[in-house]
């Protein structure tokens, strides 16, 4: 009788839409998870790489200097690639001329901006499956639940005389069916939360960045126009 109350005889001795529903939540579960430690991953280095740079930046080393050394690198993010596409887009401008100081910062901001998008577009990857996740899973254990209580039932309806260990296998892979939605739902939640949270803060960091470095920018041009003059 033991054997039949365990996990896996519950799950043999269900139906095939109760199986189904088990398969699915437990596909959903394991992608959940390896998106979580794979977000994790990246949003844990993308805050260092933020500190880091900002740390760098601040520090009162050359611009040129500085473009340089993150130009040689094969892989740049964050910060460093909104810095990397602003200086190039002022830098390029500036060489060739190309209208007025306004125009050379206009360019260089928007240049910034469409990093920042693509940059925060990464950071935001695959966390609407997280979100989805968290939001259907309860329903599809639920509707294992009332599909397994459903079986059980008329089951029942099929004997002379129901007792409790005639029902008490239906009803128990329903339940189970509802504890893997939770399972799956749960973990995504918290996750989902904590990553946009953490996203947002990151997004905020980067649109300041811009702001600040857009400034510098404006009172270098400036102070080289009032010099030449």
């Amino acid at each position: 009788m033991q054997a039949e109350i365990s996990f896996w005889g519950l799950f043999w001795e269900a139906s095939f839409i109760v199986k189904l529903v088990m398969i699915t939540l437990l596909g959903l579960s394991i992608s959940s998870w390896t998106i979580i430690f794979q977000r994790r991953k990246v949003l844990v280095e993308a805050e260092k790489q933020t500190k880091t740079f900002e740390d760098r930046f601040w520090s009162g080393v050359d611009l040129s200097r500085l473009y340089s050394e993150i130009t040689a690198r094969q892989s740049v993010n964050g910060l460093e690639s909104l810095f990397k596409d602003g200086f190039k887009e002022f830098a390029r401008l500036k060489k060739n001329s190309i209208g007025t100081a306004q125009v050379y910062l206009e360019g260089t901001h928007r240049a910034m901006r469409v990093r920042l998008s693509r940059e925060v577009e990464d950071l935001e990857r695959h966390l609407s499956f997280l979100a989805s996740v968290g939001s259907i899973s309860p329903y599809i254990g639920l509707f294992g639940t009332v599909w397994g209580i459903m079986n059980a039932f008329l089951a029942l309806g099929e004997v002379q005389q129901a007792t409790l260990n005639m029902v008490a296998p239906g009803i128990a892979e329903a339940l189970i069916a509802t504890a893997m939605g939770l399972f799956a739902a749960i973990p995504s939640v918290l996750a989902y939360n904590s990553f946009a949270h953490r996203v947002e803060k990151l997004e905020v960091s980067y649109v300041n960045f811009t702001e600040e470095f857009s400034n510098i920018l404006h009172r270098q041009v400036t102070a080289n126009v009032n010099t030449t003059a």
